[in-house]
């Protein structure tokens, strides 16, 4: 059984992802086949929130070069978790904005 530290691999910070924070809304790394309700109930368990929604995208692998050799990016699931209103924020990310 997947437990909520298994389905949230890592946050993802960017500029883009720390500015949404100031609406309640997180972005994180997630297991490829983790379903939006897992993701939903692993975020709540994880950090004592509510959430209100969870939108996920599938991010494709990019090609890369570095000097003469070349590959890809791994492809990765990423989620992005909206709080309700009333919920408090989660305290990982306000010291980093």
């Amino acid at each position: 059984m997947k437990t909520a530290y298994d389905i949230i691999i890592r946050p993802v910070i960017t500029e883009q992802s720390l500015e949404a924070t100031k609406s309640l809304t997180y972005t994180f790394e997630v297991l490829p086949d983790a379903t939006k309700p897992e993701i939903a109930k692993a975020v709540e368990t994880a950090f004592g929130v509510e959430v209100e929604s969870v939108n996920t995208v599938s991010m494709k692998r990019k090609p890369k070069t570095l000097g003469v050799h070349s590959g890809y990016t791994k492809s990765w699931k990423k989620a992005v978790v909206t709080l309700k209103k009333g919920s408090k924020s989660i305290a990982f990310f306000d010291g980093m904005i």
